[in-house]
């Protein structure tokens, strides 16, 4: 065996009250397309981060190459004069600039205090052609696609002669034809001997392209396998934490949906260029639907999708049988109701009080000529507070003060004030206590039984199967499959998750 290009051993990575990698070894060998896998928060991004000099370490060695001399990169420039470069999701380069600019930014070779631009003309057609991308390198990098823009990144990074490339989740804006683009890429890279990392969360994409598997979970190591080793359901439950035969011992306890003829919101072809394939879905009342699959799979898509917050390009939405357009105003006037993953970012406005947060959606709903009046909002903010049991010092405290728990459950209130017929709930359980989880679960089962319908997306399966009557299963941004009744049960999920079927399981 060669040796291998980068040998990380104990990585080990804290920030405050937290331990980012605890221990995490990581080795590359040339010519090979390597996968880092594992859920959001696995420690991914941090080990990729402290290997270029991003971050800095407290534990732990790195090696290069066949040295036995430990190094430390203090910044990602002094990584890239090692010859490890990344390339990021979002391009990391000047839109503005043409693409030879950008391809020696920074570098520009000059006789005296001239800039050789001639040469730099000649020398980025070059570097293109050489990774099979014909384009005009003087005309700007914005006016390409997000495909090619990411090929001038790593045609820089070769040119900087980087043994090492990075590609963080390089795929995920990319359409079919693009992928497929770049992998020939990669293939043709690993023919020369580069070592590619490669992160993503399209299992499909993994199998097709790698040659070997480093899970991380938790910020530890949890395996390095062989691609030919590893069955795509233990890649799932290596990720997840769970041994596979283990999950086959729970059952659903969720109930059958209502039988009725017309569902509560019907998805026929519904897609989104670039973003979720095109999937049919029916949802009907007093029932709670549930989507499984990986970070990345496509469930938080879906759910934009129904409700508008993303416009779908192919297909139609119908609430109780009748066609409506998709836009989240449209949807709000319908009686849907979205809760979004990152309370943070799209939920919580900070600096309002639990009582504005909780009238925010309903006040949206009835437009701004019908103010809610002070005393309606007090009761109608205090009616959800009870029923969510929201702990809160007052009605005025600013929602920011609020623990995420009961951050979510003012979220929650916000869109049961709008009296919902169809609540969407996006990773509503993510990051709060034990118990509130199990209220949050009570409360959907309580919802479908007045009638209400939910749609559950959770990164949690048993959580899942305790509260949903049917499952729609997520995968590389398309729906894959569906299962209710007896077929629910945490092996069928995790198979159609990996992509096998669940007698393979």
């Amino acid at each position: 065996m060669p040796d291998p290009l980068i040998r990380m051993r104990g990585i080990t990575k804290r920030f405050p009250g937290v331990i980012a990698l605890d221990g995490v070894d990581f080795t590359l060998q040339p010519g090979e397309v390597h996968a880092l896998m594992g859920e959001n928060g696995a420690g991914k991004s941090t080990l990729v981060k402290v290997l270029t000099g991003a971050e800095a370490f407290e534990e732990g060695k790195i090696f290069l190459g066949g040295s036995d001399t430990p190094i430390v990169n203090h910044s990602p420039q002094e990584a890239q004069t090692r010859g490890i470069s990344t390339v990021y999701q979002e391009v990391n380069l000047c839109p503005n600039l043409s693409v030879a600019e950008n391809l020696f930014v920074g570098r520009q070779p000059r006789r005296l205090a001239f800039v050789r631009w001639g040469e730099i003309r000649r020398r980025a057609r070059s570097i293109m052609a050489d990774i099979g991308v014909g384009i005009d390198v003087e005309k700007p990098l914005e006016s390409y696609s997000i495909a090619v823009q990411q090929m001038v990144a790593i045609g820089r990074a070769i040119d900087m002669a980087a043994q090492v490339l990075i590609l963080d989740e390089p795929t995920s804006s990319l359409n079919e034809s693009e992928v497929r683009t770049l992998f020939e890429l990669v293939r043709r890279l690993k023919g020369q001997g580069l070592g590619i990392v490669f992160i993503t969360h399209f299992l499909e994409q993994v199998y097709e392209v790698c040659d070997r598997i480093t899970v991380l979970r938790n910020g530890r190591l949890a395996g390095e396998y062989a691609i030919e080793t590893l069955p795509r359901k233990d890649l799932v439950a290596a990720m997840l934490g769970r041994a596979f035969d283990d999950l086959a011992e729970i059952r659903v306890a969720g109930a059958a949906p209502t039988a009725t003829t017309v569902p509560t919101v019907s998805a026929r072809g519904l897609g989104v260029h670039g973003g979720v394939k095109p999937f049919d879905l029916n949802i009907y009342p007093g029932e709670v639907y549930g989507l499984a699959g990986l970070l990345g799979s496509g469930r938080t898509e879906v759910a934009r999708a129904v409700y508008g917050a993303d416009s779908h390009d192919t297909g139609t939405l119908a609430v109780k049988g009748k066609p409506i357009a998709c836009s989240p105003r449209d949807s709000l006037k319908a009686g849907l109701a979205f809760c979004p993953e990152s309370r943070k970012d799209e939920g919580c406005v900070a600096e309002l009080t639990v009582r504005e947060n909780i009238v925010l959606a309903e006040q949206t709903k009835r437009g701004a000529f019908r103010l809610i009046p002070r005393d309606e909002q007090e009761a109608i903010a205090g009616k959800y507070a009870d029923l969510l049991q929201i702990k809160t010092a007052s009605l005025e405290t600013p929602i920011k003060q609020l623990s995420g728990g009961n951050q979510q459950k003012v979220i929650l209130a916000r869109w049961l004030a709008t009296q919902p017929d169809f609540l969407i709930l996006d990773e509503p359980t993510r990051g709060i206590d034990i118990g509130t989880k199990t209220e949050i679960q009570k409360l959907c089962v309580q919802l479908a039984a007045a009638g209400m319908s939910v749609l559950f997306i959770s990164s949690e399966i048993d959580e899942m199967l305790r509260t949903c009557g049917r499952i729609g299963v997520m995968r590389d941004l398309a729906k894959v499959g569906e299962l209710s009744g007896d077929e629910l049960s945490s092996s069928a999920v995790m198979a159609q998750i990996a992509g096998g079927r669940h007698d393979e399981a």
